[in-house]
């Protein structure tokens, strides 16, 4: 055990200047009572017994009244009483007849194991207690006893020379049995306490990153398109947006653009889009953000027209934005999934079937877009080419959808597809995501929403959010 790590030796004065002082305020009062014993006992010797009790619990009393004025030792303060009372006792046996005197052993004995089990210092105190109690023994039987050598020894002379050997081990391995368990209880104590400390800078430095998490929750929200703008661009249309953590990797986006055509005639067209950047939390959320101002820029482009034209510059400058300071070894390959479309409201009618109401026109980074028409599940699928990842290598595709009364266009991440959960374990996959917008497309999308998000819950069950969530439905 490792001990100088911890200031064992103050908490254990502290235990040895109780024990000692307890011992000495015994000393005082029951070394005097004990004189009863003697009156009645051995009444011929009792003014002696009491001469001798007086001096010892006289002088146990100024020891632990004038201690710390006189700064007395505090192991001495243990080994006055018992080295007093021992020699008290060696004199008290050596006046009594054989009867009295294995009476008075058990006392003795006593003394010496009650310090064995109270009493706090060196082997050297112990050893001296001993030592000078066989030879005050020796001397006072020499002067006082007529009783003989066997005799004495036979009647708890050799029982309580054993028993004051056994308490010189009893209080040695006592002081270091509390040592241990002293140094224990502080090494826990400072361990629970660097654990305290430890937990108050973790917590604190945890409340500074959430802290800063959240600031940068509040400038992602200030670029993302607000649901209430949604709804105004397009009326019959829902978001769900759930980040796995505070902030997102994923992300929406959506605005209007007004052109005039060649006949003056006005052309409404909203452009929106889901996107899932590389990772989620906030190195998504960073690359999101970078995604959402490019995509603002790009609608002052001249040159882009289509929403794969946008597609290829928003290539182009997130890749040179997460670049710009690496060379050809260390190029950043993180980027984003997109689905990116736009529908034009007014046209000439004599470009289209009766039936159309509307013109989307859609490109797309890995992320495929859906459109459920009269119960059947119609998708378009994307180039497989990230944005950001790498130079474009080839141009984006466009594809021009003729859109019919009450279609459903789904956009989305692929979040939900993706959660495991159910009774087994699973990803809810692409084909149950189908099944289920296609079943859901001819509600009110309001309720579609609600029902896409119980069914996320109910499949989620007590499993962990695994990815960002993003899905936008319109019907037109």
């Amino acid at each position: 055990m490792n001990t100088n790590s911890v200031n064992w030796q103050s908490e254990i004065n502290k235990t040895i200047l109780r024990y000692h002082t307890i011992a000495l305020w015994v000393a005082v009062i029951f070394n005097m009572l004990f004189f009863v014993t003697d009156y009645f006992n051995i009444y011929e010797y009792w003014q002696e017994f009491l001469t001798f009790r007086v001096a010892v619990s006289l002088v146990c009393l100024v020891t632990v009244l004038f201690h710390e004025k006189i700064k007395i030792p505090i192991e001495v303060l243990g080994f006055i009483p018992v080295f007093l009372i021992s020699i008290q006792n060696a004199y008290m046996w050596s006046v009594m007849d054989l009867e009295h005197l294995q009476k008075h052993a058990f006392a003795y004995i006593a003394l010496f194991i009650g310090s064995g089990m109270f009493m706090f210092y060196h082997v050297y105190y112990s050893i001296l207690i001993v030592v000078a109690n066989i030879i005050a023994n020796i001397i006072f039987f020499y002067y006082n006893s007529t009783l003989s050598l066997d005799e004495i020894l036979v009647s708890g002379g050799l029982l309580t020379g054993a028993v004051a050997v056994f308490s010189i081990l009893l209080i040695r391995m006592r002081y270091r049995l509390t040592k241990k368990e002293i140094v224990a209880r502080l090494m826990l104590e400072k361990s629970k306490k660097q654990l305290e400390e430890q937990k108050a800078i973790t917590e604190e430095k945890n409340k500074e990153i959430v802290d800063s998490i959240n600031y940068a929750k509040r400038i992602q929200d200030a670029l993302i398109t607000p649901p209430a703008k949604l709804k105004k661009l397009l009326p019959e249309s829902f978001v769900i947006n759930m980040p796995k953590d505070i902030v997102s990797g994923d992300f929406y986006w959506a605005t209007e653009i007004t052109t005039t055509k060649v006949n003056d005639s006005n052309e409404k067209i909203v452009v929106f889009a889901v996107a899932d950047c590389t990772g989620h939390g906030v190195s998504g959320a960073f690359m999101s953000i970078i995604g959402l101002k490019i995509l603002n820029q790009s609608k002052i482009q001249p040159n882009i027209n289509s929403p794969s034209e946008a597609l290829n510059y928003l290539n182009d400058e997130v890749y040179s934005t997460i670049n710009i300071h690496t060379d050809d070894e260390n190029v950043i390959r993180d980027g984003m999934d997109i689905s990116l479309c736009s529908i034009s409201y007014k046209f000439e009618v004599s470009k289209f079937q009766p039936e159309t109401v509307a013109v989307l026109q859609y490109s797309g980074a890995n992320n495929p877009i859906y459109i459920v028409r009269n119960g059947e599940l119609l998708e378009t699928k994307a180039d497989k080419q990230p944005i950001g990842a790498y130079e474009t290598e080839k141009s984006f595709q466009n594809h021009e959808i003729e859109l019919q009364k009450d279609d459903m266009v789904y956009l989305f991440s692929d979040g939900y597809a993706d959660q495991f959960g159910g009774i087994k374990g699973k990803k809810f996959n692409y084909k149950r995501f189908k099944q289920l917008l296609t079943e859901v497309a001819s509600l009110p999308v309001e309720e579609q929403k609600q029902i896409l998000l119980n069914t996320h819950k109910d499949w989620k069950g007590m499993q962990e959010q695994l990815d960002d969530i993003c899905i936008i439905g319109v019907r037109v």
